[in-house]
Parts: structure tokens; C-alpha cells; sequence
């Protein structure tokens, strides 16, 4: 609109010029050299235009005629730099499509038109690297450590090329530089750290961690769960030490941290050990708030060393309250009552459980019950049979594995806080324990002593979800006899071992007692005497577990069972024999 309004603007003013010298014709008079020339004005004016035209042709002309040298090289200059950057675009394109042949040809044109370039060093690297010219890649990235602009992409180019070839001292080494040149900078924070943790350098990774808060490389909620998790990997390693810093390590850790659960566990048991019982009670029922595990219920339970069972019992059913309806508080009230013999009380805590189909565990723990109150070999035989087709309990779970404890790194990936609790799916069902429960069935069809010790053992053997799965009792110093021996004294009432407390998953229980000393050695056997159990069932205990020490007997034990059950001693969850009724 606005040209418009002009162009009718410029058109009107020609137009009123052109009426004026058409009523004003005048004349133009010229004497030069003797010469006298006239005109009229108007011819005088275009003639006037038409010079001034010529004059403007002719600089124009020789101007370019000039410069033309010039031009035409810098317009084959701007021709081949845009051919080059053409190919730089074409080339990126190409790696990020992994064509490896066309991302070459991109490279070699763009080293031809654009050479020096830092993206055409960096596609030449890549390139070489799809074509899996490892040599070609290094020299490239070793050449832009010489430029300024370019050494940190060199740093990083050659970090990765050096841990793919498994040079993981040289990659260190580039991770070391590029932090030294650029703190700030996240990748190499990041590298550095995964390097520590993957060595269980944990004091260096709490370094790491601090410098990379400190640059803002990590926001606080991940600094501060990265320093959790490394901090109970030192408390863990502290308490298999025994060197006392265990308790403030998992103290702070979980103060980063309430919803770590181990880091909660070895706090409580920490304070409890140093005598902070309501300190260790606070601090596992903070956890168990958030994140209800079976590892905080058992070292709630033992928090108090010298309790009968029946005080544990009172005190597992206190942070049950905590959490109303819950499985996991359910569980727990309920391995608590069968350790202090309570079937009532365990039976009514399962209760809700039993209305849905039950997992493995409740499974499990409603065949002890069985057992142990009634030594009903056909309900024992029933709830083994349902723990076949019962689905998996929680486990902790880390790149498809499942293991029966927790830990700061993946077992498959050694990827940090890798960890979660959660069922795993049945694909992953290992097939020893669906073997052993049918081992069981067997025996009891068969009149036989079923040895659940056994089912436990291969249970923790293979890894399965059951994080509560007991393990085979220590040995006597008179243990390991030979298999028929051993067949005869499993058999015996009067030579089994007596009654023991139950033992926290990942802790072992040590009772003051004279008369029962330790053995890292295990011995088991069939009923029948025919085998021993395979080698790794048998095998010792490969490292040092956190203890928790508890009187041989506390002062309100109920004591030794009465003459009727004289056959059957009184044993803790994780070592229960299931035994069949007698017929007559």
C-alpha cells in the first residue's frame, strides 16, 4: 500500500513537471568556440539526462572491467566453500545415518574445499571411525590438540577411541586433562567418575561428586544421591572391616538419602551395636516409612540386643503399625511370630495375604506354620505345591539379574545405583527352586523327612527373588561326617542343633554362648544318606558379614519345648526342618 501510495506520488510530480514545461517552453542558449547553439529547455534537460547516463555506463564499465580479476576468484572461492559446506552437512547427515561409505566421500570432499576446518576434522574423524579405521581416527584427534578451539573435542575423541580398545589407564588419562582444562565441563566430570565407582574408588568418586556440585555439572537431588550411594558402599566395606566408621558413613548416607534402604540398615545396626537403640530405631523407622523392606524390619527387630523372641515380636509389630497394611509389615509380623512360636498371631497376620494368590514367601511361611503347629504333613504338602505357582516376591533387580542383596554397582554392567527393588518377571524364574519344592513333595509323599534347609540353600544358591531365603546352619566343629552319618544324625532328635535365632538377610547372628562355638564350613545331606548335596551348596562362606551378637537366651525365653515335642526343638525361619506326623 505504502509503495503504491509513492509510485501515484512520483507519477503525479512527473506529471505536473512536464505540464509546467509545456507552459513555460523557454530556451537554452550555448556559445562555445564560437559556436552558438539553442534549444528549448525541455530538450535541453533530456539531453542533459541522457549524458549523465552515458557518463555512469562507461565508469560503471571500466570499473568492472577493473575488478573483474578479483571477482572471479572470489566467486569461485564462495562456489567452493559452499560446495564444501554442502558436504560437510551431506556428511553429518550420513554419519548419523551410520552410512559409512557415503559419510567417507562427504569427509574427502569437504577436506578438499574446506580443509582446516574443525567440523571437517571432526566428520573426518567420525567417518574413519564407521569405516572402523581406528589409526586415522586417533591421528585426526591427535591433531586437534593443537589448536585451542579444538584439544577438548580431541580430548573426548580420544578418550572414547582408548576405552574401546580397553585402554582404560590412557582414557583416564584424557579424562584427567580435559577436567584440568574445563572443570566445568559435564562429560569429563561424568567419565571420571564412572572410572572411580567402576574401581570402588569411592573416596575419589565423593571427590568427583563434590567438584561436579560445586561447577553445577550436577543438580543437588542427583549430588546428593550419588554421595548416598558411595557413602554406603564405604559403610559396607567398613562393616565387613569392622573398623568403627560404618556408623558415621550410613549415618550421613542417610540423611542424603532416607529412601535408601541399605544405607538405613547399616545405620540401624550400627547404632544398635554402639548402644543408640531408640537412635537406630528412629532411623529405620524413617526408611520404613517411605520404602517398607524386609532387611529394616529384621534390623528393627535386633536392635535391642538380649530380646526373647516374643520382645521382638512386640517390636516388629510397632513398625508394622507404621505402615497399616502393607505386605511387607505383614511378612515381617509374621516371620517374627513363627521365630517366637505365636501360630495364632502369624496365622492372622497373613490373613489379608491368603485372600489373593500369595507370593512364594507367604507360601513358604504358611508350610512352617503348618509344620510347626501341628506337624500337618498334608498342609505342608499343599502350601509347597501352591509355592510352585506362586508368583515371585520383590528382589532386588539390576540389568536383569536378581540377586538376594543389595549393592552400589549392576552385577551384569557394574552400572552405578543400578538397583531397584522391584518382582522380576517370570522369564527370569531360575529353575532350582521349582526343582527342590518338587524334591520336597516327593519326600513327603514318600514318608520321609523333607530337608528344608536344603530348599533354602538352593534357594539363595540361585539367586531367586526370595531376599529372605535362610541359609544351611554352621556346622558343629564335629560336622562334615560322612554322608550316611550325616543321613543318621539329621535323623536323630536328640543330635540336631539346638534352637537359634533368626538371622537379619545379609547378617549373621552370633550367640554368646560357650557352648556353641562358629564354623564357616557346611555339611548337608539327604535324609536317606545316599549323597551329599552338590559341591557349591557345601561351599564355605566366602567373605566376612556384618554381625549382630544376642544372648544365648533372654531372661522371658520360654525355654525348652515341652515332652512332646521333644523331637522337634524349637528352630528360628531360616532353619526350620519340616518334619511329617507320626502315623500312629
Amino acid at each position: 500500500m505504502i509503495r503504491l501510495f509513492f509510485f501515484l506520488l512520483l507519477l503525479t510530480a512527473a506529471a505536473v513537471g512536464l505540464a509546467w514545461f509545456a507552459d513555460n517552453p523557454g530556451s537554452i542558449t550555448i556559445n562555445w568556440l564560437g559556436r552558438e547553439i539553442e534549444t528549448s529547455v525541455f530538450q535541453g534537460a533530456l539531453i542533459l539526462a541522457f549524458a549523465l547516463t552515458a557518463v555512469i555506463l562507461v565508469i560503471a564499465a571500466a570499473v568492472a572491467i577493473v575488478t573483474s580479476p578479483r571477482r572471479i576468484a572470489r566467486a569461485v572461492q564462495m562456489r567452493r566453500r559452499r560446495k564444501g559446506f554442502k558436504a560437510l552437512q551431506d556428511g553429518i547427515f550420513a554419519v548419523g545415518a551410520g552410512d559409512a561409505q557415503w559419510a567417507a566421500r562427504c569427509a574427502g570432499v569437504a577436506n578438499k574445499f574446506v580443509p582446516n576446518k574443525p567440523l571437517t576434522r571432526l566428520l573426518r574423524a567420525q567417518a574413519a571411525q564407521l569405516t572402523g579405521d581406528k589409526a586415522a581416527a586417533q591421528r585426526i584427534f591427535t591433531s586437534m590438540l593443537d589448536d585451542a578451539d579444538t584439544k577438548l573435542l580431541g580430548l573426548r575423541g580420544l578418550h572414547l577411541e582408548a576405552k574401546r580398545e580397553g585402554q582404560m589407564e590412557a582414557a583416564l588419562l584424557y579424562v584427567e586433562q580435559a577436567l584440568a582444562l574445563n572443570p566445568a565441563l559435564p562429560w569429563p566430570s561424568a567419565a571420571l567418575f564412572d572410572f572411580q565407582a567402576q574401581a570402588r574408588n569411592w573416596q575419589g568418586a565423593l571427590a568427583t561428586i563434590g567438584l561436579a556440585r560445586a561447577h553445577r555439572v550436577l543438580d543437588r537431588k542427583t549430588a546428593d544421591r550419588r554421595r548416598a550411594v558411595a557413602l554406603t558402599a564405604l559403610a559396607m566395606e567398613s562393616e565387613e572391616r569392622g573398623d568403627g566408621k560404618a556408623l558415621d558413613l550410613a549415618v550421613e548416607a542417610h540423611q542424603l538419602a532416607p529412601d535408601l534402604v541399605p544405607a538405613a540398615a547399616i545405620a540401624g545396626r550400627a547404632l544398635a551395636a554402639a548402644g543408640y537403640t531408640s537412635k537406630a530405631a528412629r532411623v529405620l523407622t524413617e526408611t520404613w516409612r517411605v520404602f517398607p523392606h524386609p532387611d529394616l524390619a529384621t534390623a528393627y527387630a535386633y536392635a535391642r540386643p538380649g530380646d526373647s523372641p516374643r520382645d521382638r515380636l512386640m517390636r516388629v509389630k510397632t513398625l508394622a503399625n507404621e505402615t497399616p497394611g502393607h505386605p511387607e509389615a505383614a511378612v515381617a509380623i509374621a516371620s517374627a511370630a513363627v521365630e517366637a512360636r505365636a501360630w495364632d498371631e502369624a496365622r492372622e497376620a497373613l490373613h489379608f495375604l491368603l485372600l489373593d494368590n500369595p507370593s512364594v514367601r507367604v507360601c513358604m511361611l504358611m508350610a512352617r506354620i503348618e509344620s510347626g503347629e501341628k506337624r500337618d504333613a498334608g498342609r505342608v504338602r499343599e502350601w509347597l505345591a501352591r509355592a510352585l505357582r506362586a508368583p515371585k516376591d520383590p528382589a532386588w533387580i539390576a540389568d536383569g539379574v536378581v540377586c538376594s542383596e543389595w549393592a552400589p554397582l549392576s552385577p551384569a554392567t557394574n552400572t552405578f545405583d543400578a538397583f531397584v527393588w522391584d518382582t522380576p518377571s517370570e522369564r527370569i524364574r531360575p529353575g532350582g527352586l521349582e526343582e527342590r519344592l518338587l524334591g520336597e513333595l516327593e519326600k513327603l509323599d514318600a514318608g520321609e523327612e523333607p530337608l528344608i534347609d536344603a530348599l533354602d540353600m538352593a534357594i539363595e544358591a540361585e539367586a531367586t527373588s526370595e531376599p529372605e531365603a535362610p541359609q544351611v546352619s554352621p556346622a558343629r566343629p564335629e560336622a562334615s561326617p560322612a554322608p550316611a552319618q550325616a543321613a543318621e544324625t539329621s535323623r536323630d532328635p536328640a543330635a540336631r542343633p539346638s534352637s537359634e535365632p533368626l538371622r537379619p538377610a545379609g547378617t549373621d547372628i552370633v550367640v554368646l554362648s560357650p557352648a556353641k562355638p562358629q564354623s564357616t564350613s557346611v555339611a548337608v545331606s539327604t535324609p536317606d544318606g545316599s549323597r551329599p548335596l552338590p559341591a557349591e551348596e557345601t561351599r564355605p562362606r566366602a567373605k566376612a558379614r556384618p554381625q549382630i551378637f544376642v544372648a544365648d537366651r533372654a531372661p522371658d525365653d520360654p525355654g525348652p519345648l515341652a515332652a512332646n515335642d521333644a523331637d522337634e526343638p524349637e528352630t528360628p525361619l531360616s532353619r526350620f526342618r519340616l518334619q511329617s506326623k507320626d502315623p500312629s
